[in-house]
């Protein structure tokens, strides 16, 4: 029985409702008053300058082009270039790491590795369950590690904060702080969870890190903590021996029309309208990856965000079964006498890993699968295989195919 009572549930309300809910109300917001006071955290019971959509985002309970969108009905490109940039930041990681998928499996064979090193390694053990117990002694650091466990959620700021301490000044493991993050923010997402945390250690873009600063945090806190010389001086850029080599983009299946078709709805996507759309859809079911986030325990909320959010993307889509695991998928195939599953296009993570092995079982027992790419990451990926900026020239093009607003 899932628990919605809880501070992280009752702040973030798992539904598409909320999420339209929260874009209508933010959307004044969204031009100057967030480029002034988006950098600043107030607390987590404080009004924030920042949407707090990105657990909604990040499921496609809304998706990016409709958050885009819904601004740009009250505001200009130019007037709020600042959040429709953030919200292109998430679609910048994922195109990324689709370029470079190496760099997801290069971060789960490090944070193994780390993990196999805090069982021989009593000082590493030692140091890594103060931080994620929040008993490091800086009481800033320890505050921001229950705020994330209470509320599945941190601010932005926060987060380059914290990645920043502890890699710097705690001096430990980037992938562990990494997993930390994934497993317990309702956000938590593959591509940018793994890429914020390099970039902020030096290996996303090569040799620039981030430091967190005692003045830069006094500052944007409104001086609820007060640093003093606790934390590292500097920030030497983390190495890697790795070279990860450019892949070129997937694109989408083709679609076998001749039989029943199936829709299987994911973590990654549980909108599924640019398939639903268009093609005649006789049974929907959900894919449930969240265990597949870390080989650690994912918190109970996260869970329930998800299968929760997951539900109400079924009760949209006529309703279905919640699986996790390819037996069940083939089982919902089965009973449904499905000759084709289609599914929105997983990007590189969990997700993506464990629906290669769902598409293998379907194939193998006569069951097409095609995994359809949405338009616009299609017209977005390809502006995302080096630095942001490349994307940042790019938005008025990108927007401009998808938005129904005037742009200036």
């Amino acid at each position: 029985m899932t628990d919605l009572n809880t501070d992280a549930m009752k702040t973030f309300p798992p539904s598409r409702k909320e999420g339209l809910r929260r874009l209508n109300a933010f959307t004044t917001k969204a031009g100057r008053a967030y480029a002034a006071g988006r950098n600043t955290d107030p607390g987590p019971d404080a009004d924030q300058a920042v949407s707090k959509l990105s657990p909604y985002i990040r499921h496609r309970l809304i998706l990016e082009q409709e958050v885009i969108e819904t601004v740009l009905e009250t505001h200009s490109l130019r007037g709020s270039e600042k959040y429709i940039q953030e919200v292109m930041w998430r679609t910048y990681f994922k195109g990324w790491l689709e370029h470079r998928p190496t760099v997801w499996d290069s971060y789960k064979d490090g944070m193994r590795a780390a993990l196999d090193n805090c069982e021989t390694d009593e000082t590493l053990r030692g140091e890594y369950e103060a931080a994620i117990s929040g008993q490091t002694g800086i009481p800033y650091f320890d505050s921001w590690v229950n705020e994330l466990i209470q509320y599945g959620y941190l601010h932005n700021h926060t987060r380059m904060w914290f990645a920043s301490i502890w890699i710097f000044t705690l001096d430990l493991p980037w992938e562990l702080g990494a997993d930390f993050f994934l497993r317990h923010l309702l956000d938590g997402d593959p591509a940018s969870n793994t890429c914020s945390w390099r970039w902020v250690g030096g290996l996303h873009t090569k040799g620039k890190t981030y430091l967190a600063r005692p003045s830069n945090i006094e500052r944007f806190t409104n001086g609820r903590f007060s640093p003093g010389g606790e934390l590292a001086p500097e920030a030497p850029p983390l190495r890697e021996d790795a070279e990860h080599m450019q892949r070129p983009l997937p694109v989408s299946d083709t679609l076998d029309t001749t039989g029943p078709i199936g829709l299987l709805l994911h973590e990654e996507d549980m909108d599924g309208g640019h398939i639903s759309d268009r093609f005649n859809i006789t049974s929907c079911a959900g894919l449930l990856c969240t265990d597949a986030r870390s080989p650690l325990t994912v918190p109970d909320d996260v869970k329930t965000f998800a299968r929760s959010a997951m539900q109400d993307a079924l009760e949209r889509h006529g309703g279905g079964p919640i699986t996790q695991t390819p037996d069940a998928v083939l089982e919902w195939a089965a009973q449904n006498k499905l000759s084709t599953v289609a599914l929105p296009y997983a990007p590189t993570g969990p997700t993506g890993d464990r629906l290669q092995a769902v598409r293998k079982k379907l194939g193998d027992n006569g069951v097409h699968t095609a995994a359809l790419i949405r338009d616009y990451d299609s017209a977005s990926w390809p502006y995302a295989d080096r630095g942001f900026f490349k994307l940042k020239k790019k938005m008025p093009r990108i927007i401009d195919a998808f938005s129904k607003a005037s742009l200036f």
